[in-house]
């Protein structure tokens, strides 16, 4: 633990308290002080952080999958800047090269990293880079619960039922007006309502918009016994 300590404040700076971290009362007392802040404050918006996690998910699959890994690491942007073969990771405080030397690296999407990219400080451990998901996410204001419920009066019909499905395994505008037989700007129409209701999220990458359902939406999607099963694209073209 005290290796750890020391370890922190040489990379990114620590306060004077910290090495008492290595104290069995008080690493105890803070493990209940960070239990509790998570009850009173995460807890209550852990159905939106999912729902954000999803979507980063859904969006660096799809940019494996069209482009291969040149195409994931640039849609890393503004977060990270690649240019092959190297990865330039802009992080506080941490100014270095690290070799992979035919190691992989694991890219974790946090909802909690605010700012900078943190890259793992032990040189020893598997390399791993944590991420901020709210870097270029779209000012799109959440709708309270309250309000979510009753904007559900508003989505009806089978367009937008349609729409719903399709957004299981994430869908863009253009893939959701191909489903539904609709014009983009329709669709766009369409997945205001859905997100105003709170059933959907929207990601902007480069010129297309993602979306995928929130926990809402797939609560709905669930009790539907028409709707497709999880991951199924029926009706939508890539």
């Amino acid at each position: 633990m005290l290796q750890e300590v020391e370890m922190l404040a040489r990379v990114s700076g620590a306060p004077p308290w910290a090495p008492r971290l290595a104290e069995t009362e008080t690493r105890t007392e803070f493990v209940r002080v960070l239990r509790a802040y998570y009850d009173a404050v995460v807890a209550p918006q852990a159905d939106h952080v999912q729902a954000t996690l999803e979507a980063e998910r859904c969006l660096r699959t799809r940019a494996l999958l069209t482009d291969g890994i040149d195409g994931l690491l640039r849609s890393l942007r503004p977060t990270m800047r690649w240019e092959p073969p190297v990865l330039h990771v802009t992080a506080l405080g941490d100014d270095r090269d690290l070799h992979l030397g035919g190691r992989g690296l694991l890219l974790v999407p946090s909802y909690f990293c605010w700012g900078s990219p943190v890259p793992i400080a032990d040189p020893e451990l598997p390399p791993v880079v944590v991420y901020s998901v709210l870097d270029g996410m779209p000012s799109v204001e959440r709708v309270p619960p309250p309000a979510a419920m009753a904007a559900l009066a508003g989505v009806v019909g089978r367009s937008r039922a349609v729409i719903l499905h399709a957004c299981t395994a994430g869908a863009t505008t253009g893939e959701l007006a191909r489903a539904v037989g609709i014009s983009a700007p329709a669709a766009t129409q369409h997945t205001s309502a859905l997100r105003d209701a709170g059933l959907i999220n929207s990601r902007r990458a480069a010129n297309r918009v993602l979306h995928t359902l929130t926990p809402l939406g797939a609560a709905l999607i669930r009790a539907d016994p028409l709707a497709p099963a999880a991951g199924s694209r029926s009706g939508v073209s890539g």
